[in-house]
């Protein structure tokens, strides 16, 4: 048995004589449909992109790669199937058009896997080599001996066969679905955020229902893809929502109520808030918690539960103007409408500080030591901290207070030493020693 015997025994069939002319017939349809390909995906799809938004037609953008490439192999791989099923060739011409086939589906492969965000050398190179195998095992007309043999490795469960066969076809369609979903909610991604009817709260929850909607829809296709039945589900689907009743309450809670923050707009991304002792903005509105970062760089995850059942202060919700109460006291002593004058001076003098509604300066009491007042700034940009408001305007205050005399007091306490001609709390004197 010579190697050619032992070939067609696997189901490939391999060509016994030669014909010449139509292997360079098919040679250069091969050549043409490739060149048309690279037409369609290095000059036409440019121009096709470039009438999209920037995130989505930029040459360099990850939906534009993915694109160009599903066009432009896409197009080879469906034009060889064509010629293939269409035009009757002797077995080397189709030998060459398998081969074509095979390595235009390998090369679309490691395009896709290249893109992607767990993408390696190293899980590129296996992707085009698998698929590069598999293909040309299909297109040699090996497929269904290789089916076979895979299908034999593995075990029954029930009414269900677990083999090499279903676990591979199971992890060619959940790779192929994912990087379907990533493309799509890519592009979705980009259309969202150009919008300029939606404000930043709509475009996120626009995104997470876009993200949620694909990531379902593709768990429907791959389930009905690799032939599962969805009735054998429904004892798994009840024992998930009894798990999700118990064990992930707070969890669906916290997703439910970061989509009712998003929908009714109380609080988004860029927001100053305050809750209990934490002060910032709102980075970003998350599936499980907000993200707020402080003046000092430190990012807190607040549940997005506890902002629909906490307190809330949300210094930007209508609009971003806030009062800041800078509290002064002056000596009793000093110029009180001197002290107010100046106060208004520093005050206005502040870079971030508003002139409508102007500055202005109240007396709040009369302390023990000091007349005790508030200069009321108002600013829009709370986001910049409001600590460095006061220190500016106190800073200047000082320098002014210095120059025109006006006393800063501190706290002062008299010490009056009275006689005590009745004897009271004097120590008795001591007796003769025993």
């Amino acid at each position: 048995m010579n190697w050619r015997t032992s070939l067609q025994q696997l189901g490939l069939d391999i060509p016994a004589q030669v014909d010449v002319t139509a292997a360079l017939l098919m040679l250069t349809i091969i050549i043409v449909i490739a060149v048309l390909g690279w037409l369609i995906g290095s000059r036409l799809m440019p121009r096709v992109l470039a009438g999209l938004p920037e995130s989505i037609g930029h040459p360099d953008s990850l939906a534009a790669r993915l694109l160009s490439s599903a066009a432009q192999y896409g197009f080879m791989i469906i034009a060889f199937l064509i010629v293939r099923q269409t035009i009757a060739f002797p077995p080397l011409s189709l030998v060459l058009l398998a081969a074509a086939i095979a390595l235009a589906a390998a090369t679309l492969a490691s395009r896709l896997v290249a893109a992607s965000r767990f993408s390696s050398p190293a899980l590129t190179s296996f992707s085009f080599l698998a698929v590069l195998g598999l293909t040309a095992i299909a297109a040699f007309g090996g497929a269904a001996p290789l089916t076979s043999l895979l299908d034999s490795i593995g075990f029954n469960a029930g009414t269900h066969r677990i083999s090499l066969l279903s676990a591979s076809t199971l992890l060619g369609v959940a790779i192929g679905l994912y990087l379907f979903a990533q493309l799509a909610l890519t592009i979705f991604s980009s259309l969202i955020s150009r919008s300029a009817s939606l404000d930043a709260s709509q475009q996120l929850l626009a995104t997470k229902l876009v993200g949620i909607t694909i990531t379902v829809a593709a768990v429907l296709i791959g389930i009905d893809a690799v032939g599962i039945d969805l009735k054998s589900l429904a004892i798994f689907s009840g024992a998930l929502g009894l798990a999700v009743g118990f064990g992930l309450q707070k969890t669906l809670g916290n997703l439910i109520a970061g989509v009712i923050l998003l929908m009714d707009r109380s609080i988004k991304p860029g927001d100053v808030i305050v809750v209990e002792d934490t002060f910032g903005w709102v980075d970003k509105i998350g599936v499980r918690a907000v993200s707020i970062v402080t003046r000092d760089g430190k990012e807190h995850l607040i549940p997005n539960e506890k902002l629909m059942t906490e307190p809330v202060e949300n210094w930007s919700h209508s609009n971003n103007k806030v009062r800041v109460h800078i509290p002064v006291g002056v000596s009793y002593a000093a110029d009180q409408a001197l002290a107010q004058k100046l106060m208004k001076e520093a005050a206005i003098a502040g870079p971030r500080v508003l002139s409508d509604p102007a500055p202005n300066v109240w007396m709040d009491a009369w302390g023990n030591s000091s007349v005790d007042y508030q200069i009321l700034v108002w600013i829009t940009d709370p986001e910049q901290g409001v600590g460095n408001v006061r220190s500016d305007i106190l800073n200047r205050l000082w320098i002014l207070f210095k120059e025109n005399g006006v006393e800063i007091p501190f706290p002062q306490l008299d010490v009056h030493l009275r006689s005590n001609a009745a004897g009271l709390g004097r120590l008795p004197e001591s007796g003769p020693a025993m």
